[in-house]
């Protein structure tokens, strides 16, 4: 008999539905899911029958869900909900044991499932593969390996990034060169930041064999939402060029460091770019340019494809000219 009473429940726990997030929306239309983040200005909603739906906050009429989830009303601080109850119009509720508390909508500015260590972390990135081999008359061989991860609490954000670079053609290298670069933003407002980094450059082919840049200078991020972000770093740097003949060189520079990317066709297709345009303050050289562009399709939530350009130029140094660009095709992750 007991055997039975757990059989039958175990059935009606596998038939039962499962609980899924409600969102009411201003116009009447109700939807259901799971609530994955808010933050600048978009809800996503994670669906079975659309996918990922980013929904404007300002047409939210009130939502529910059972998940524990961080509620932040300013940029730096939040309040955890062990769940939100559906409260009146522009208003949710968050339900945390004995006190429940009513919250405008109008007045939240992120809302997120808290982190183990840090509560408001928020960590994405991405891992980019392209090869290319060749066996022909001309046996040829192309790796390109690079990632980019930012992580972010409060009114920190921390970037990281690197690539590596190799093509040989009849077993002769023709490129080997690898790069890194750290940067930490201190956010002073929502859209001003201060940003310091630091970056290396490696090359065992060109004659400019090593670059070593510090730099520091203020920042502004016109928008960092789930469609995507763009920002501009003014930065002053000081730079040292390492050459194979053992010639070196140190300059100051000033430098417009860029970062864009866009969502598009419901978060499948991503388009990017970012680099860096400097000018040195002394005649050390007239220009440099280090700059990529390019598209990511989505194969699966983590799996993409992407094409990109890559363009390095540094234009008046007094031993040499670097111009190098470069075209990939390859496949990634991203988080």
């Amino acid at each position: 008999m007991y055997s039975r009473f757990l059989l039958c429940l175990t059935v009606m726990g596998a038939c039962s539905p499962a609980v899924a997030d409600t969102v009411w929306m201003k116009n009447g239309d109700r939807l259901s899911g799971k609530i994955k983040v808010f933050d600048g200005g978009k809800l996503v909603l994670q669906t079975e029958y659309g996918g990922s739906i980013a929904l404007d906050w300002k047409k939210v009429k009130t939502l529910e869900s059972d998940q524990e989830l961080l509620v932040k009303q300013d940029a730096y601080s939040g309040e955890r909900a062990r769940s939100l109850h559906a409260g009146e119009p522009g208003q949710v509720i968050l339900a945390n044991g004995e006190a429940p508390k009513a919250v405008e909508l109008a007045s939240i500015q992120q809302i997120m499932k808290p982190k183990p260590v840090v509560e408001d972390l928020i960590w994405k990135g991405n891992v980019d593969l392209a090869l290319d081999y060749k066996r022909a008359e001309s046996d040829s061989d192309d790796y390109d390996v690079d990632f980019k991860t930012t992580a972010r609490h409060g009114r920190w954000r921390h970037s990281a990034e690197g690539e590596y670079n190799r093509e040989s053609k009849n077993e002769t290298t023709t490129t080997n060169n690898w790069s890194a670069e750290y940067a930490l933003d201190r956010f002073i407002t929502e859209q001003w930041f201060w940003q310091g980094r630091l970056e290396y450059k490696r090359d065992h082919v060109e004659d400019l064999a090593r670059q070593r840049t510090v730099g520091t200078g203020p920042g502004y991020q016109f928008w960092d939402d789930e469609l995507g972000a763009f920002s501009l770093g003014s930065l002053l740097n000081r730079t040292d060029y390492e050459y194979a003949d053992g010639g070196k060189e140190n300059f100051y520079s000033v430098g417009m460091k860029w970062d864009y990317n866009r969502y598009l066709i419901g978060k499948t297709v991503e388009l990017f770019s970012n680099g860096e345009l400097g000018r040195p303050l002394s005649g050390v050289a007239d220009y440099s340019l280090d700059a990529e562009v390019g598209l990511r399709y989505k194969v699966t939530e983590w799996a993409s494809l992407n094409l990109k350009a890559e363009k390095d130029i540094i234009s008046g140094t007094a031993d040499s000219d670097l111009s190098k660009t470069r075209y990939t095709a390859g496949f990634g992750v991203a988080w």
